[in-house]
């Protein structure tokens, strides 16, 4: 069951199966209120999503004119559902709460993605800020309805599907057991009902939406694992309703909107122009692009950033993608190795067809699967297909900085063509000693290669196995099944590391 639903969320990436749980919740919203199990009418929910989304997407399109800035749908789809769900849907014509607050929401929402953004990156949650806004200006609040005991259920499963694919649980787990202690602790102090008061808490109040939908948010929350814990942790404890400064209580959106500040203080602030150099062949369906970034760009090998490439005609996997950053921190180039599919995605034939001096926006530096700062450390990279990327970045940083490692690498690949970057490697084995296993899984041309990576491939390969550190990149079913692997070895978890970033699809 578990295989079934990743086979199906790796087909998605993140940005739309967000839109579809959105959309998912609102409908579940318009028929429980036909039946009578919510106390919204079905006609107002319509209504309320359709001016929400209207009043966006004319803000949108109004700034994104005027800052001449790539148009992204999907992003303005999300914010105004999200609005939809957490600003109370109209109860006349004219209702003179919702009309202002949802009008004007909106539209500051959206206006804070081009005003609110230094360095071209945006720094609020738009939904939070527009409610956050609204309410300090007009003093018209929203009550997150979307938090009642009938949509509870359907905003845990759908979200956790979220949370899934992004691979956030520890956050989302960090969130709730801080909100959580917190409440018991609330409870306790005052004397009330512990059941309750966790009924309360989390069936009657917005907390599952807010924390797998708004919280785990790549573009506001933080790159680094440790960060994210944090942030999750101190969001959690803003989110508490009895938390306060003076007669001043904090909402859902204040807690998520001095969350992001924290984001913007310890995470990156980049969003960059890339112009395209030049396009290089690696094999059959692999592609490098060698791109010229606008300013110098501080990063640690093995790291990814999202990747914007604005083009007609999105289909589902949208304008937005996250890709490894293949070059080195010591090259002044940045370079993206790109496997190519059939069919492949509007997104992938756009980028092939760029031509040299046209342009793509990369932003949200993120990720963990970097070298260990011990020198010393044994390690073992484990590559599948285009899974060479992380690696190619920091194989050549050790050979740009002249440092060797006990590194031994398992690269699988289908023929001896699709592996990619091979000069690159045996230069590593002749300069630093790295050990380079080909893993080839066409019969036809393996020529003494070795034939599959499994544990007596590992135990030959790498006696010294349990003393080392796995680096495992490449599709994420392979990822799971090496990782199942090695601990089935008697490979501590603690010493496996696996590349994965949001929107893996």
């Amino acid at each position: 069951m578990i295989k079934a639903i990743d086979s199906v969320l790796n087909k998605i990436t993140m940005y739309r199966l967000v839109l579809y749980e959105l959309i998912f919740l609102l409908a579940t919203a318009a028929a429980l209120g036909f039946f009578g199990y919510l106390s919204y009418n079905p006609v107002a929910i319509a209504a309320s999503t359709a001016f929400i989304f209207g009043i966006c997407w004319a803000t949108n399109r109004i700034f994104a004119h005027a800052f001449e800035a790539p148009y992204n749908p999907e992003s303005t789809w999300i914010t105004a559902l999200i609005l939809a769900l957490i600003i109370t849907p109209p109860t006349a014509l004219f209702d003179t709460h919702y009309l202002p607050l949802a009008f004007w929401a909106s539209a500051i929402a959206i206006a804070s993605k081009y005003i609110l953004a230094i360095r071209k990156k945006h720094i609020f949650n738009p939904a939070a800020f527009g409610v956050a806004a609204t309410a300090a200006i007009l003093g018209l609040s929203a009550s997150w309805w979307v938090g009642t005991l009938a949509m509870a259920p359907f905003a845990l499963v759908g979200g956790l599907l979220i949370v899934r694919k992004i691979h956030r649980f520890d956050m989302w787990w960090t969130f709730i057991i801080t909100f959580g202690a917190g409440m018991l602790y609330f409870a306790l102090d005052r004397g009330l009902d512990i059941g309750l008061t966790f009924s309360q808490s989390f069936l009657y109040a917005p907390a599952f939406f807010f924390s797998t939908v708004m919280l785990t948010e790549p573009a506001s929350s933080p790159g680094s694992r440790v960060w994210r814990l944090l942030y999750a942790f101190g969001v959690g404890c803003l989110f508490l309703p009895n938390v306060s400064i003076g007669s001043f209580y904090f909402s859902p959106e204040l807690a998520l909107l001095l969350g992001n500040i924290g984001t913007y203080i310890v995470g990156s602030k980049d969003k960059i122009v890339l112009t395209l150099k030049e396009k290089i062949r690696l094999s059959q369906d692999v592609v490098e692009f060698v791109f010229a970034p606008e300013r110098p760009l501080a990063f640690a090998a093995g790291q990814y950033m999202e990747w914007t490439l604005a083009h007609e005609h999105p289909d589902s996997r949208s304008v937005r993608r996250y890709f490894t950053i293949a070059s080195s921190p010591t090259e002044p180039d940045l370079r993206l190795g790109v496997k190519f599919y059939a069919p492949a995605s509007s997104f992938k034939k756009r980028l092939f067809a760029m031509q040299p001096g046209e342009q793509v926006v990369a932003s949200q530096l993120s990720g963990d699967f970097t070298l260990p700062r011990d020198p010393t450390k044994k390690l073992v990279f484990i590559a599948g297909g285009i899974g060479i990327t992380p690696f190619r970045s920091m194989v050549q940083y050790l050979i740009d900085k002249g440092e060797r490692r006990p590194i031994t690498v398992l690269y699988s690949a289908r023929t001896s063509q699709d592996a990619v970057y091979r000069d690159l490697l045996d230069r590593a084995e002749r300069e630093l000693g790295i050990k380079v296993v080909y893993v080839l899984n066409d019969a036809s041309t393996r020529q003494g290669a070795v034939q599959t990576i499994d544990a007596d491939t590992v135990m030959r390969e790498v006696p010294d196995y349990q003393e080392r550190t796995f680096y495992i990149s490449g599709p994420q079913g392979m990822v799971t099944s090496f990782k199942d692997m090695l601990t089935g070895m008697g490979v501590r978890r603690t010493s496996i590391r696996t590349d994965y970033f949001p929107g893996f699809a």
